[in-house]
């Protein structure tokens, strides 16, 4: 690692705990194996963006891309504990990693980045339409969502009550994202990708695993967010069912991001 970057620690907790996902839920995580309720992927992720944003600044927010996966749970009250830094930097841009555990858990996740020194190359609108969301949502099945042929989009305002509502929830102390002109927190774009998700079809216990992100250009407070998308990939491993959604994310009609997300669906049944 060629320059590391500030070591950030922050107490996880675990925001959805009310949730419709019960995996959020102390009793019912621990029914399917785990040791307690899991802290959501979305916060996880916006743990370990500090240290990124400090390095890297507007620019990553603007045109940079991420890919993280979160490996191993993360309980709430436990201390995480961010490190990485810039492996590489050349004519093209430059490549950074992150890794986010715990002292029991020192890999709950790991994120490679890149900061590509040339414009973001735009995405194809024709693919991202409009949909209405469903009135009352189906249950979730294989079926069901191999025949969507778009997902309905979710629509949401940036102002400052629900940036502030969602920097609390993450505990995030930087100054970019406040005030009139504050950028878009980049884990939001994941948080909304899971409501492309969840308020299309109704879920049982499910789990975020990746998402990998192309910044495509900035988004500020009071923009009005569509998320667009479609299923791209659904597969079964080890008797779990995992989907993988295409979306775009749109900030008053204009593409701001590009992701891929990736969720376990449905969980093999929990032991008795």
């Amino acid at each position: 690692m060629s320059e590391p970057f500030v070591d950030y620690r922050v107490k996880a907790r675990n925001t959805s705990a009310s949730s419709e996902n019960k995996i959020h839920d102390d009793e019912t995580a621990r029914r399917y194996g785990f040791g307690g309720a899991l802290v959501p992927g979305v916060i996880m992720y916006g743990y370990i963006t500090p240290p990124l944003v400090t390095a890297l600044g507007p620019a990553w927010l603007e045109r940079g891309t991420i890919t993280v996966r979160f490996t191993r749970p993360l309980l709430d009250g436990e201390e995480f504990h961010v490190t990485g830094g810039i492996m590489t930097r050349n004519a093209s841009g430059l490549t950074a990693s992150l890794r986010g555990g715990t002292a029991t858990t020192p890999e709950c996740c790991t994120a490679t980045v890149t900061l590509p020194a040339g414009l973001p190359t735009p995405i194809n609108m024709a693919a991202y339409r409009a949909a209405p969301l469903p009135v009352e949502r189906p249950p979730v099945s294989r079926e069901g969502l191999q025949a969507l042929d778009a997902l309905g989009t979710p629509e949401t305002m940036y102002d400052e009550g629900t940036a502030a509502t969602f920097l609390d929830r993450l505990n995030d102390p930087l100054p970019i994202y406040r005030g009139s002109s504050g950028y878009v927190h980049p884990a939001f774009y994941l948080d909304q990708g899971n409501r492309a998700f969840d308020r299309n079809v109704r879920l049982g216990p499910w789990i975020h695993v990746s998402s990998t992100v192309r910044h495509l250009a900035a988004a500020r407070m009071g923009a009005r967010l569509e998320t667009r998308g479609r299923v791209r990939s659904l597969f079964e491993k080890k008797g779990r069912e995992f989907a993988e959604l295409d979306l775009a994310i749109l900030a008053n009609g204009r593409p701001v991001a590009h992701v891929l997300h990736t969720a376990i669906y449905k969980l093999p049944p929990p032991s008795a």
